[in-house]
């Protein structure tokens, strides 16, 4: 059975409205990180010109 990502509690995808957070409280805890930044996808800088060998 797959876990709430917020409070580790278990989850039924196919009765949780909320799913795959196990309450509308962890879905907006989990929000709340997204928009203060706690979490981020990792960016992959540009290689500078001299990196990649194109002189």
């Amino acid at each position: 059975m797959p876990r709430c990502p917020v409070c580790d509690a278990d989850v039924k995808l196919d009765t949780t409205p909320t799913a795959p957070f196990c309450s509308e409280r962890c879905r907006l805890i989990d929000l709340g990180r997204w928009l203060d930044e706690a979490y981020a996808v990792p960016e992959k800088k540009p290689q500078s010109d001299e990196e990649e060998g194109d002189e």
